[in-house]
């Protein structure tokens, strides 16, 4: 039953397809076929050249570069150099590219790709019907495409509009794009695109486009001076850059390079001679990659500063990253992280603290491994490297009122203990000792804690907040008694800032990543414009340089006394509890660099900041060299002596800087050893304390005399 039913449907199925075929032949006839088939291909061919009229246009090569961003062109030292290439912008391609008109192009090259490449360049219009002649031949005679037809508008028109698919369309899209380049532009303006365009091989994955950036690649030269075998070899590239690049097939190379030279020679190109000298050549045996730096932290967080979108192609962007020190920068990072057991990470900023442009920045050990910016993203306690935030707030003024401190006065360094909601908090020096009674300068350039424990507490917590908040730091900081050890969370780059502040007398610069955008040949844009604040009086900015000069002399960061830099230099270093953190940071009136080495999971170091930071800031500065300036002393600065003990003192202990007002009101003997004379300061001509001193210093010498003879006897 089953068996009947199926042979049933199978025979009905069979009829109505008969039905279907009698009745198509008898509606499709040989004319409405034709007509059909004449509709189909009219619509086709219109589609073709609907699209090569709209697409036939050739833009100026410039215009072909993919859009990326570029260093400076004044280098910090104030040289000018040409822009170096960081990156391309999300979305555009990954290649090589060095426009040149064609009056820039040898003309020995030129006669060389007319040669190999399209003979009757000048004569046809498009296309060569005996060029594709003779590659049909050709073709015909090795079984398969052995020779290609295409003349160098067609070559163009497949290279610019077109996929390298082999297929009858794209053949026809071709033809009919290369006769309407012909038809709109002249053998000047094609064979310039063509020259700027061509593919010839690869430099470390990115695609090389054009002769000019071949020329550096292969040569090491620019364009105007390659020699001629250097030009035929280029030439003879065009057939197959990768099976025929000099530097990786030599052999190859020069068969093809000979070819292009015995054409030209055929065709009148070139003489017997130049060719004979051409052939002698060697084949360039290394490569030269295009010069860039990758700075990808940098180019990550500049991306995020650009406003707006930018075409894919023909447009640029300029940094404030200097490219010899982004290079110097990433080197002392790789480095210094070298020698510290335990693979930690670090980071690195370096910046102009006067136009507050970000010079380099590295924001970790390895971009493939993490994107994550520690320069600019992590958040952690800067310990010591956070007590010049709190000097700057214990030696302004506040308001009218004098400053609580100088560098001259004196604190406790004995033990402390203060009771907090929390509990008690007793801090301690890092190596657990005291040493009674020290002054500000000495606490500071020692990296004492429980001195400036005392002095943030006299200062008080919430004044050390919103000097910060002044200097440009702001992520949250608890006002809390530890804030003057530095308890509080802060970024690489907001701490480089405020340093800058002291760089710069006072003056914070609005942090610049990105100067200015040009779009084809327009005009610069300025993108992040340049602006300063003057959020510190000179004079305590200057009090608190004036310190960290000292630290690097000989305080806690006297190992930079190795690095050989030419100008006055200043800085800090810092390490959170349990080493958890390393800082340095130096600066110079032009020049801020800040370095953080540490886990991400917060593990310790075991290395202080002077063990793990400070040698990579110092190999940093001694390549990027000195500036040769020093710090200016503003207005409102005095420099005075300052007595032994408080008041009156006999001798003088050592001269002081302090704000203008500040300076001790006292007076003291100078005792030259090396003159034999006293010499006499009289701040205020008091006499008369002058003569009981000197009556009470005598009376004791005369005691000390007595008992000496007493002793004797």
């Amino acid at each position: 039953m089953t068996r009947d039913r199926l042979q049933g449907a199978l025979a009905s199925a069979t009829g109505r397809c008969r039905a279907g075929w009698l009745w198509l032949r008898t509606r499709c006839t040989r004319r409405r076929v034709v007509v059909g088939a004449l509709l189909v291909l009219g619509l086709g061919g219109g589609a073709i050249v609907t699209e090569a009229l709209v697409r036939g246009h050739l833009a100026p090569p410039d215009t072909r570069v993919p859009t990326g961003l570029y260093s400076r062109t004044v280098a910090w030292d104030g040289t000018e150099r040409s822009a170096v290439r960081l990156a391309t912008m999300p979305g555009a391609r990954n290649e090589w590219r060095q426009p040149v008109a064609l009056d820039e192009i040898p003309e020995s090259l030129v006669q060389a790709v007319l040669a190999i490449e399209d003979q009757r360049f000048l004569e046809h219009v498009g296309l060569d019907p005996r060029r594709i002649a003779g590659a049909f031949v050709a073709n015909l005679r090795a079984g398969g495409i052995a020779e290609g037809g295409s003349t160098i508008t067609q070559q163009l028109a497949k290279n610019l509009f077109l996929s390298a698919r082999r297929t009858p369309l794209r053949k026809l899209r071709e033809v009919a794009l290369a006769l309407a380049l012909e038809a709109r532009h002249s053998k000047e303006q094609i064979l310039e695109a063509y020259l700027n365009e061509i593919y010839l091989g690869q430099d470390r994955g990115m695609a090389i486009h054009g002769v000019a950036a071949a020329s550096s690649y292969y040569f090491g030269r620019d364009l105007d001076r390659i020699t001629v075998g250097q030009a035929a070899t280029l030439a003879a590239m065009i057939h197959a850059p990768n099976r025929l690049a000099p530097t990786r097939h030599p052999e190859a190379a020069r068969q093809r390079r000979d070819l292009v030279l015995a054409l030209m020679t055929a065709q009148g190109r070139l003489g017997e001679g130049a060719a004979e000298r051409a052939r002698r050549e060697a084949m360039p045996r290394r490569a030269h990659p295009s010069r860039s730096v990758e700075a990808r932290w940098f180019r990550d967080a500049a991306a995020e500063r650009i406003p707006g979108r930018l075409p894919t192609r023909g447009a640029a962007v300029y940094t404030t990253l200097d490219a010899r020190l982004q290079e110097a920068a990433e080197d002392a990072v790789q480095r210094g992280v070298a020698r510290l057991p335990g693979r930690p990470e670090a980071a690195l900023v370096a910046l102009d603290p006067r136009s507050g442009e970000v010079l380099a920045m590295v924001g970790g050990t390895d971009y493939g491994r993490s994107q994550f910016n520690r320069a600019v993203t992590a958040r952690r306690q800067p310990g010591s490297a956070f007590k010049p935030i709190v000097a700057l707030a214990a030696l302004s003024r506040d308001g009218r009122r004098d400053p609580a401190f100088t560098l001259a006065s004196v604190v406790e360094d004995v033990p402390l203990d203060v009771a907090t909601p929390e509990g008690p908090w007793r801090p301690a020096n890092y190596d657990g000792g005291y040493r009674g009674d020290v002054t500000l300068r000495e606490a500071l350039e020692a990296s004492l804690n429980v001195p400036f424990a005392r002095i943030g507490l006299a200062v008080g917590p919430e004044r050390i907040v919103e000097t910060a908040r002044h200097l440009g730091i702001t992520t949250p900081l608890a006002p809390v008694p530890a804030i003057a050890l530095g308890s509080g969370e802060v970024t690489l780059l907001e701490l480089a800032r405020a340093y800058g502040v002291l760089a710069t007398g006072g003056t914070l610069a609005e942090t610049r990543l990105v100067t200015a955008s040009r779009v084809g040949r327009g005009e610069l844009s300025d993108v992040d414009p340049a602006g300063q604040t003057q959020v510190a009086d000179p004079a305590a900015a200057y009090l608190v340089t004036s310190a960290l000069e000292g630290v690097l002399d000989h305080g806690t960061g006297a190992a930079m006394q190795q690095v050989r830099w030419r100008g006055a230099l200043a800085g800090k270093t810092g390490t959170s509890n349990d080493w958890r953190d390393a800082w340095f940071v130096a600066y110079s009136p032009t020049l801020v660099v800040a370095v953080w080495v540490g886990h991400d999971d917060g593990t310790s170091l075991r290395r202080t900041g002077a063990e793990a930071a400070l040698p990579i800031a110092a190999r940093f500065l001694a390549e990027a060299g000195g500036d040769r300036e020093d710090f200016r002393v503003p207005d409102g600065i005095v420099e005075a002596w300052v007595p032994d003990g408080n008041g009156w003192g006999l001798t003088c202990a050592r001269r002081e800087l302090f704000l203008e007002g500040t300076e001790p009101g006292g007076s003291c003997l100078r005792f030259d050893p090396d003159d034999w004379h006293l010499d006499l300061e009289l701040d205020r001509g008091d006499l008369r304390e002058l003569q009981r001193e000197a009556a009470r210093w005598l009376r004791e010498q005369i005691r000390e005399r007595l008992d000496e003879l007493r002793d004797i006897r």
